[in-house]
């Protein structure tokens, strides 16, 4: 379903799925950013799996819950959790290195 996963980057990998925001500007008018595109069946399977984490995974609800009190709309801040999620898998592939509870709370803090 995914066998770059490992070989894109960060981007790229966010654009091949589908959750990275694309902007709709055109002259001086600057319109929403929007996710569009990317492989369907992938996307919802990183949504199931995301609401999973939102539950089960310590870093990722944090990092859900500090969206959540800036003010972005559930929706929005699910999204955000999907694509920094399919970065963080794409990273431990890309090192092959297993799940490692450390490195994924640093990688879900914000700043």
């Amino acid at each position: 379903m995914l066998p770059e996963l490992g070989q894109l980057n960060r981007r790229q990998i966010a654009a091949l799925v589908g959750v990275a925001p694309f902007n709709r500007d055109s002259g001086r008018f600057r319109g929403q950013r929007r996710i569009w595109g990317g492989r369907g069946a992938v996307r919802a399977l990183l949504y199931m799996a995301t609401l999973s984490a939102l539950k089960a995974n310590p870093p990722i609800r944090a990092f859900y819950q500090q969206l959540l009190a800036r003010g972005k709309v559930k929706k929005v801040a699910i999204i955000a959790c999907m694509r920094k999620f399919i970065i963080c898998l794409n990273a431990m592939v890309k090192k092959n290195e297993p799940w490692d509870d450390n490195k994924v709370t640093a990688f879900f803090q914000t700043s």
